[in-house]
């Protein structure tokens, strides 16, 4: 009998150890917030891939081949989003909000409010420089490209979205420094336009979501973390309404949706349900990415997209978008599901995934002007010109080359892509760092000697 009790006694204490072991290993995965530069990563890959189908496989975009038709393998929820431009720039939204409130949010939680307000002043500042300084160089290299004619071959291609993304070389180089100037300045304006550099019309909207969190969270900083959460959770609502008069109805849904995660991350839900977290955060995972899976065209074609397309009518505030509503929903999803599961967590963390974070902003940069050079030169350089007809009209293109080539081409293009991103973070982007860090000891007065007016002595 005693040795019975001594059996379970000591399996017992195996067991509350194994436990104290897993809730330590839950800790440890919960407080680790990588994942969002994994996460960053990954979809600005799938950013990259959205194009690539655009220019190369648009049939990916539609649902099915017709209203209640067969669909392809690549048209199915889940693997049509290497097509779901949409759904992964919101991404890039929600990880603003998240990463841009992270600290703030646990100094205030902390009670540490002035180093809170401090935190917010000094990030609000570096993120503008952080946006247009690497966005600036990229659309000096890609208007250098473009003088040079560099994208000629991308603009007579029959791929679409590289000749639609090719712009034209200007009359001289004194009009050059006009266009360069002008496509600067309009990436920052209302309804933003980079002819150089297409996928930058999506640099504005993060600055505006930036500035959305910083304004949010100087606004509510003193509040309990309660009330500051019921808080963002009403600019949430609200923002649906208001967003679209700022150029773009998603910005503040989903910089809000970050705010809240990180409310979530420094909360004790993701400890208290992390034993559970597969039983829900998986299942939640896979609605997510069916939601990010919505078509941007032919919506009622088939019957998944068509059933989300009623309930988009019956639920949708007013000034929702059709194509980005459910994109970005799922977004918003995906990423609670990440958030309250450690095993997500962990999966995002990995050094491969870390490796896509560090590059995310270069290759989101970059991609587009390596696609209309050296992916079109790969692919059409032995290509004769040929008449090509389109909606009536008819073009001298060079049409696009069988599978055989492109299975050859893409791995030396990818290779090529992401050894240039790699060395511009670890060469280029260090200096972006040094001039916004010189910038905020000139203009925070770190540095003696940049006083703009005389300082009074008494």
């Amino acid at each position: 009998m005693s040795a019975a009790v001594s059996l379970l006694s000591t399996y017992a204490e195996k067991a509350n150890l194994k436990a104290s072991l897993d809730e330590n290993g839950y800790k440890r995965a919960l407080q680790d917030t990588r994942w969002a530069d994994g996460l960053r990563g990954i979809a600005a890959v799938f950013v990259m891939f959205s194009h690539l189908v655009l220019a190369f496989a648009r049939w990916i975009i539609i649902p099915c081949y017709g209203k209640n038709e067969s669909a392809s393998v690549m048209q199915r929820p889940i693997f049509r989003l290497v097509g779901q431009g949409a759904a992964w720039v919101a991404v890039f939204f929600i990880l603003s909000g998240f990463v841009n409130s992270l600290k703030p949010v646990k100094l205030a939680r902390a009670g540490n409010t002035e180093p809170a307000l401090a935190n917010l002043a000094v990030s609000s500042f570096r993120r503008s420089f952080r946006l247009v300084l690497p966005a600036t160089a990229a659309t000096i290299l890609s208007w250098f490209i473009t003088q040079l004619g560099g994208y000629e071959t991308a603009k007579n291609s029959d791929a679409y979205w590289l000749y639609t993304t090719s712009p034209q070389p200007s009359s001289s180089w004194s009009s050059a420094v006009d266009d360069l100037l002008h496509a600067i300045r309009t990436t920052w304006t209302y309804n933003p336009d980079n002819p150089y550099d297409q996928p930058q019309w999506a640099l504005l909207y993060l600055l505006q979501g930036s500035m959305f969190v910083f304004t949010a969270l100087l606004a509510t900083i003193n509040l309990t973390p309660r009330w500051r959460v019921l808080t963002i959770i009403s600019l949430y609502f609200w923002s649906w309404n208001w967003g679209i008069k700022l150029g773009d109805p998603m910005v503040g849904a989903n910089v809000f949706t970050g705010i809240i995660l990180a409310e979530l991350n420094h909360s004790v839900y993701p400890l208290r349900f992390a034993r559970f977290s597969p039983l829900f955060a998986l299942p939640l995972l896979v609605v997510a990415l069916v939601l990010m899976s919505f078509p941007s065209q032919n919506e009622d074609w088939a019957p998944w997209s068509d059933k989300l397309l009623q309930w988009y009518w019956e639920i949708a505030p007013a000034n929702a978008e059709l194509s980005r509503f459910w994109p970005t929903i799922g977004a918003q999803v995906l990423t609670f599901s990440i958030v309250m599961s450690p095993h997500l967590r962990r999966a995002l963390s990995h050094r491969w995934c870390l490796w896509l974070g560090k590059i995310s902003f270069p290759l989101y940069l970059l991609h587009g002007s390596f696609m209309r050079t050296i992916l079109a030169w790969l692919l059409f350089s032995r290509q004769q010109m040929t008449e090509i007809e389109e909606e009536g009209n008819k073009y001298m293109r060079y049409p696009l080359p069988g599978i055989p080539t492109f299975m050859v081409v893409m791995p030396i293009f990818f290779v090529i892509l992401f050894t240039a991103t790699h060395y511009w973070a670890i060469k280029i982007e260090p200096y972006f760092g040094i001039i916004t860090k010189t910038a905020e000891d000139i203009m925070f007065g770190k540095s003696e000697g940049y006083s703009t007016l005389p300082l009074r002595k008494d």
